[in-house]
């Protein structure tokens, strides 16, 4: 039997297994993402329960098995993401940051910078920072976990690093603007965009303070990096979907908002 050993972790997902106990998955900085198997978690006062609550981090006591299911002992440390946990909108985002992870590498993995970036991101979206453009930073700078390594630094045929650019699937990466002819195929897309997204893949969650983008550029973002990850990774998340819906609800409130208001003044 393995011996007992402890790592940081973050909550990946919990489902349940049978009536009393669930399946826990959690992406350990020691040992990758590890899926457990957690008897009784359904038990009232069961000590475990608050460490494998969603959107939880904790240091996790168990045996971690390289095959099958692993075992979880205890935990201490727990740290929940308690605004995460309230807010149904920042969730939304935390979700599909933790999916993607998921996606990213194999379980068994070890990727402590990956692991540092999560919870980084994280830590973020519960200090209250603007949660698109997280999920931006991380969409891009995790790109390279799926087999994908674009060039935003310089032009990719003259290496010139000032001006405009598009970005170009002929080149995989960004052209300036005097060598757009050269890819008819490519984006087409807003400098300022393309500018903010060179930005993202190489700034540091440590060095944010404070950044506001307008709603339209924040949309012209998103059309670009769903097209990189429509081309270039091809995974369709629910939690994705779910954004999408959730924001064209936002969108029809604040219609209805506008459209009482209008009502209410004439």
């Amino acid at each position: 039997m393995k011996n007992v050993v402890e790592s940081k972790g973050i909550i990946l997902f919990t489902k349940d297994y049978k009536e009393k106990d669930k399946l826990v998955k959690i992406f350990t900085e020691s040992s990758g993402k590890l899926m457990f198997f957690v008897k009784g978690a359904h038990r009232k006062n069961n000590p475990l329960t608050p460490a494998i609550m969603p959107y939880t981090k904790a240091t996790y006591m168990g045996r971690f098995n390289e095959e099958g299911l692993s075992f979880l002992n205890g935990a201490k440390y727990v740290s929940p993401y308690l605004m995460i946990q309230k807010d149904i909108f920042i969730a939304a985002y935390a979700t599909y940051l933790l999916n993607l992870c998921d996606a990213a590498i194999e379980d068994r993995v070890y990727d402590p910078n990956l692991y540092t970036f999560l919870e980084q991101a994280l830590d973020h979206l519960e200090d209250g920072k603007d949660p698109e453009i997280i999920t931006n930073i991380f969409e891009i700078q995790i790109l390279q976990r799926f087999g994908t390594a674009f060039n935003w630094h310089s032009c990719q045929i003259c290496s010139e690093t000032r001006g405009k650019f598009d970005f170009s699937p002929k080149y995989h990466g960004i052209l300036c603007e005097r060598h757009f002819s050269e890819d008819r195929r490519r984006y087409g897309a807003d400098p300022l965009a393309i500018h903010l997204i060179r930005q993202f893949s190489q700034i540091s969650y440590q060095d944010i303070q404070s950044i506001k983008l307008k709603k339209e550029t924040k949309q012209l973002i998103r059309q670009i990096i769903d097209q990189l990850y429509e081309e270039y990774v091809g995974i369709h998340l629910k939690s994705k979907k779910f954004i999408e819906q959730m924001n064209e609800w936002g969108q029809i409130m604040q219609r209805d908002a506008q459209t009482q208001e209008k009502q209410e003044n004439d």
